[in-house]
């Protein structure tokens, strides 16, 4: 990397810095699975208007990612990162006029200035974790990083249920409107508060500069194309990171519900809130278990692996229902662990100079999570919630594609050639 020492520089402090990142990303994120179980009985809301929490967070994704692709291009990494966690910050103050003043249309106001914030801090931070180092380790290094996000959707869950949902809540007694939409607001403070701080920490920090990474840094390289959609296996790459974020969120988004029901688990919605929190740290552990295996394994097989056990998984829930459907469930965060960041090296697999663009195509497509859970509350409404589970499945079969043949790096004027095995082409030049 460093042509001029003749050694590879450090870039362990720039990554320790950029883990608290993806904490708190995962842990805001996660939140949204305790906010919709309890506005749900706050404001007497369907499985489909519930469903909006999600629509509006993840649909920031859609139309804030190429805006802060081409913000990150001009002001550069540290300064985006600085912006999107003020953004976020300010979105967090935003939840305690909404709770004032008792409105649903506010909350979800908030959650997309929220949620526009972070879409800015994904643009930023997942491209450089992958650049940040050899290129053949990419898909461990942000499968380690992305653990971090895990443990932060673990937290998530645990803590909402303590102060968000509250026993009188899940026990079915009548509800307090004002009394029960008041828990939003200290969080949400408190997260507003951390935010700041990591800005004020990233303004007093110095990101190392990676060249041949962005438009500004990159000389003339023979895999430069007219535009980035040239790419069919970012492009791909893009429709199964809205496949696997649609899926996640659905499936994180129903299990408080979904553990509640006498049929499946018979559970309180303040108990089932700290069931989540297994779903959640599965994904953190397979995480940290996929920065090992990826390094031997590569990686569309270990993606078609996972996303196949997944789909088993679903099937065996929504044959048997009881616990054994609970269970099966809450499982699928384990296989879910190493899709996005897989997905992600894969898709931004040998882009040179269009990295940043490419990451703000695949950032995107995380508008999945706002459209498929409204898909599957339909389907919950009018079928029933367990059956509902057919729409993640189907997902899922979607990345097995994709591990197995959609990766493959296939641009204009180019041979093919697998974006798992470019790592090794990048490693013998080394």
């Amino acid at each position: 990397m460093n042509a001029n020492s003749g050694q590879q520089p450090s870039y362990l402090p720039a990554l320790v810095v950029l883990t608290s990142l993806f904490f708190m990303w995962g842990f805001i994120t996660s939140l949204n699975d305790i906010l919709i179980p309890h506005l749900k009985a706050i404001f007497t809301l369907s499985y489909v208007q519930a469903m909006l929490i999600q629509f509006s967070f993840f649909g920031a994704y859609f139309v804030m990612s190429v805006p802060s692709g081409y913000l990150v291009e001009k002001l550069g990494y540290r300064r985006g990162i600085i912006i999107g966690l003020s953004t976020a910050g300010v979105a967090c103050l935003g939840f305690y006029p909404a709770a004032a003043m008792q409105s649903y249309p506010l909350f979800l106001a908030a959650l997309f200035v929220l949620a526009s914030g972070i879409t800015l801090l994904q643009v930023a931070a997942n491209p450089y974790v992958t650049v940040l180092g050899p290129s053949s380790t990419a898909a461990s290094r942000l499968n380690l990083t992305q653990a971090f996000n895990s443990l932060g959707t673990t937290v998530g869950p645990l803590l909402g249920s303590m102060f968000i949902l509250t026993v009188a809540l899940s026990a079915g007694a009548p509800v307090d409107t004002a009394k029960e939409i008041e828990t939003v607001q200290g969080p949400y403070l408190i997260l507003a508060g951390l935010l700041f701080a990591i800005a004020v920490v990233f303004a007093q920090f110095k990101l190392p500069v990676i060249k041949g990474t962005d438009a500004t840094t990159a000389g003339a390289d023979d895999h430069d194309v007219p535009s980035v959609w040239k790419h069919s296996h970012l492009v791909l790459g893009a429709v199964a990171i809205f496949m696997y974020v649609g899926a996640e969120v659905a499936i994180g988004s129903f299990l408080v519900n979904f553990m509640a029901q006498p049929e499946v688990g018979g559970l309180s919605e303040h108990v089932a809130g700290r069931y989540l929190a297994l779903y959640w740290g599965g994904a953190m552990v397979g995480r940290f278990i996929g920065a090992v295996v990826l390094r031997k394994v590569k990686p569309g097989y270990v993606l078609a692996f996972n996303s196949a056990c997944a789909i088993t998984l679903l099937l065996i829930a929504m044959a048997s229902a009881g616990k054994v459907a609970m269970w099966a469930v809450l499982a699928i965060g384990l296989f879910n662990s190493i899709m996005f960041p897989t997905i992600f090296t894969l898709g931004v697999a040998r882009l040179g100079r269009h990295t940043g663009e490419g990451s703000g195509v695949l950032c995107m497509a995380i508008v999945g999570g706002a459209l498929v859970p409204v898909i599957q509350g339909y389907f919950a409404d009018t079928i029933g919630l367990l059956s509902s589970f057919f729409v993640p499945a189907l997902c899922y079969a979607y990345i097995v594609f994709y591990g197995l043949k959609g990766h493959v790096v296939r641009t204009m004027g180019h041979a093919d050639i697998s974006a798992s095995n470019s790592a090794d082409r990048a490693r013998a030049n080394m």
